[in-house]
């Protein structure tokens, strides 16, 4: 599919490009969220409250991987326009070598510091126990998620899309399934999901390296381009450093607003960790039409087409507003058929809805914002998501959050419309810049 991306109807492209992307990360929120409905049905709240802590704090971890995942992905896309063959070995060896390193600081970093950050996250006195136990037992997962993240870069900056699906089909199984059995039937709490976790995550894997070690990626690939290329390197960096630091800090952003949240009561910390679970579902189709314009973009500008990059990225906004407008009507009609999904709690259940209501406009502003910071990527240009992010999220949505919540009458619906006055700041950023790339563009 390497030469597709870059000829034949940009909306059929971008679509066939896109499932994948969305079944992918369907599935990775499904694996997510089993662990939360599991706990939920046969746990109580102190559980509830405990996975999804926990999983926001492993989510730190990912959004770095996933960052500097987007950087590999960018740059191999843009040697594939290129036909530069050489240059995307290199990459490739460079990615391996770089991840490997990442592995080997970030898990023994999360062992050191976990026991702080339950603390810093103001947990409930009733789910610390259960929130060091959840983070001890994925931490030992996190070589799996960097290596698994790593291997899905590398296929879909190939055009490849497909194949990282394959894999994360199979995480989600036998997540599921071992969540049921550790947790349903042995009665193991967030240990059970915990364990399940790290398990499935191994044998994804596994599975997706000898895969690519089997199929091959399409071009000459030796032992002696696995190592660190200055170049190639700096290149990965440039588009992957400030997404992962970005990621990283909206990350630890949500962290300050659970902890905020989290000094309400352990009703309210379970109602956001339930709506943060649903959150994650509403925004697979932008993040995936996003994930696809960062790569067709890459590719066809390699290609010397960047008109047909610029016109990717509406069509990706065009996409991603269907499933925004479609999500934000459900979540003010019928909120609790969502809450009522990962909690027996009728309070927790109310609670998540106030917040769902006011949290799913945000669905809408993403369709725009997404798209447009992978475009911005593949020119090169991550800084520009980067500063717009810490400005919408540290001047806006953390300081309104807090604000709310120390005001007379506010509950979780007025702390849910943070997230929406922060991406409508982003996106005010963002056009003013996009309109001043289009002027400057000669082809």
């Amino acid at each position: 599919m390497r030469w597709e991306l870059v000829e034949g109807k940009i909306s059929v492209t971008l679509l066939k490009f896109a499932l994948p992307f969305l079944f992918s990360s369907f599935l990775q929120a499904l694996y997510g969220a089993a662990d939360l409905f599991i706990v939920g049905r046969f746990s109580g709240s102190e559980a509830v409250s405990a996975v999804a802590i926990g999983s926001q704090l492993m989510q730190t971890i990912t959004g770095i991987i996933l960052g500097i995942s987007m950087g590999s992905t960018v740059l191999i896309a843009r040697k594939i326009g290129e036909k530069d063959d050489a240059s995307a070995g290199r990459a490739v060896g460079t990615t391996t070598l770089l991840f490997f390193l990442l592995a080997l600081c970030l898990t023994p970093l999360m062992y050191v510091i976990s026991e702080d950050l339950v603390l810093f996250m103001e947990t409930p006195p009733a789910a610390i126990s259960d929130t060091l136990v959840y983070l001890t037992i994925c931490a030992c997962g996190i070589p799996f998620i960097i290596g698994y993240n790593a291997v899905s870069g590398i296929f879909r900056g190939i055009g490849d899309s497909r194949s990282p699906m394959y894999f994360i089909a199979l995480a989600c199984l036998i997540n599921i399934v071992l969540d049921y059995v550790f947790t349903g039937m042995w009665g193991m709490g967030t240990a059970g999901v915990a364990a399940a976790t790290i398990i499935a995550q191994g044998a994804s894997f596994v599975v997706s390296l000898f895969y690519m070690m089997k199929k091959g990626l399409g071009f000459p690939l030796s032992h002696r381009q696995f190592r660190l290329y200055r170049a190639e390197l700096g290149r990965i960096l440039i588009v992957g450093f400030p997404l992962a630091l970005q990621d990283a800090l909206v990350n630890v952003s949500f962290l300050v607003i659970t902890a905020i949240v989290n000094t309400m009561g352990l009703i309210a910390s379970a109602a956001v960790g339930v709506v943060e679970k649903i959150i994650v579902f509403a925004m697979l189709p932008p993040s995936s039409f996003a994930s696809a314009v960062a790569t067709m973009s890459a590719t066809n500008i390699g290609a010397g087409k960047r008109k047909r990059a610029f016109h990717i990225l509406w069509y990706g906004i065009g996409f991603s507003l269907v499933f925004g407008v479609c999500f934000c009507l459900f979540a003010q009609l019928m909120p609790t058929y969502a809450t009522a999904l990962f909690s027996a709690d009728p309070a927790v259940i109310e609670a998540s809805a106030r917040y769902l209501m006011s949290y799913s406009i945000d669905c809408i502003l993403v369709s725009f914002v997404f798209c447009m910071n992978s475009y911005f990527s593949s020119c090169n240009l991550s800084l520009i998501a980067f500063a717009h992010s810490m400005v919408a999220t540290f001047a806006i949505r953390i300081p309104l959050t807090y604000l709310l919540s120390k005001t007379a009458g506010s509950d979780l619906y007025h702390m849910g419309l943070a997230a929406p006055a922060a991406t409508l700041v982003s996106l005010f950023i963002c056009l003013p810049v996009l309109y001043f790339m289009k002027s400057l563009r000669t082809d």
